[in-house]
């Protein structure tokens, strides 16, 4: 077997544990709120704190992963991981609470998702999309399986132990799978033709400085900011619509298991269609499924809203990976990709934070959802202005083993 599909299925699995610790929050919120008497808006600043941690962790550890390697990365992140949701397990205070699962889980997330696409794009020049979307598509599976799981250990004994037992997992889980985590071998340089040029090398400052970065950021930036106050708050929505607990928690991780067939098809569209292509269809049925949360109350209706949500969010995330790729080359593809994705966390952290506040200013959360909708427009809007990419999907193509 190529062993990029090993890689693959690692980045999945750590993926899928690594992200799906941090978005059970949302499942913990209202057991939260009742035991510990915090607010919506206090506990929304945890996931605000999430997202910005992620984000400055993404860049971090992304650009360490093209010095130092992706197994090292991943192996600190999971250490640290499985240490700060026991803290957090054992918090008192809200402020205690914040720094543990809403700075250090954050920061230790950072180490995941990032830093393993870019490993997984430079074992790939076919099938790269899909190879993208397959880890991508560990977030959507840990939605499915980490959030319904948290609210099963809750029911059963309490958030402490649900939020230990997570924990525990994250250390028994990431450690030994980042050993899985190769680097790709080393190939003879190919001798150009007569007349042939190689695509542009660029350097971490030099795509950075480029119109086609704050392109693709924006975009980012706007797509989480429209995603993720909706995704945070789905299930405390559907209990607020009197939606039974466990069966709200399920609504949640059906729009998970949705995300995972969307990052699929997605990444398969995009190696046929382009990922521009794909990406801006993907949006606009993002923003008009956001605006549908404003009409629906019952429980069919939110099984129903979740898939279609679930395939619109989750088919856009893995294209961003693809386009730094095809703009700026992979020698840098780790800190370029940490760069736009610490762009995009700060969309995740406004959208889940606001959604708290508007709840708290409002008592409903149709402000969130009209907010979200516009803002989802906004970023068809941006993602129109990409300019061409690279001429070549890969900047030394005989250095890369064909996936």
């Amino acid at each position: 077997m190529f062993y990029g599909w090993i890689v693959v299925g690692a980045g999945m699995l750590i993926t899928c544990v690594g992200m799906g610790t941090m978005f059970s929050l949302g499942v913990f919120l209202r057991p939260l709120a009742e035991s510990m008497g915090w607010t919506r808006t206090g506990i929304s600043t945890v996931a605000l704190l999430n997202w910005i941690f992620m984000g400055l962790g993404s860049f971090v550890w992304g650009t360490l992963s093209d010095r130092i390697g992706t197994r090292t990365v991943a192996l600190t992140g999971g250490a640290i991981l499985g240490t700060a949701l026991v803290l957090a397990s054992r918090a008192t205070t809200l402020l205690q609470f914040q720094i543990t699962f809403g700075a250090m889980v954050g920061f230790a997330a950072g180490a995941f998702y990032a830093p393993l696409t870019a490993a997984v794009t430079k074992w790939f020049t076919t099938n790269r999309s899909l190879a993208v979307a397959l880890v991508s598509a560990g977030i959507g599976i840990g939605t499915f399986t980490i959030a319904p799981l948290a609210r099963v250990l809750i029911s059963a004994y309490d958030w402490r132990t649900a939020m230990l037992v997570i924990g525990d997992l994250a250390w028994l889980v990431i450690i030994p799978v980042a050993l899985l985590v190769r680097p790709v071998p080393q190939a003879v340089p190919s001798v150009l033709t007569v007349g042939e040029t190689r695509p542009r090398e660029y350097t971490a400052i030099g795509a950075i400085s480029t119109p086609q970065f704050w392109a693709i950021a924006f975009t980012h930036f706007a797509c989480c900011a429209a995603h993720s106050g909706p995704i945070f708050h789905m299930v405390t929505n559907a209990i607020d619509h009197g939606i039974p607990a466990l069966a709200a928690a399920t609504v949640f991780g059906v729009s998970g298991l949705a995300s995972v067939g969307g990052r699929v098809l997605c990444g398969l569209l995009a190696d046929r269609f382009g990922a521009k292509r794909t990406l801006l269809v993907g949006l606009a049925l993002q923003a008009v499924t956001v605006s549908l949360y404003l009409v629906t109350t019952d429980l069919l209706s939110f099984y129903a809203l979740s898939v279609v949500f679930g395939l619109s969010f989750g088919g856009v995330m893995p294209l961003y990976a693809i386009l730094v790729r095809e703009y700026f080359g992979e020698r840098i593809m780790g800190t370029a990709y940490g760069a736009v994705f610490l762009v995009s966390t700060l969309g995740m952290a406004l959208g889940s934070w606001s959604g708290g506040w508007l709840y708290d200013l409002s008592g409903s959360y149709a402000w969130l959802f009209m907010g979200s909708t516009a803002i989802g427009v906004g970023a068809v809007a941006i993602a129109l202005t990409f300019g061409p990419p690279r001429p070549l999907s890969a900047a030394l193509p005989s250095l890369t083993p064909a996936g």
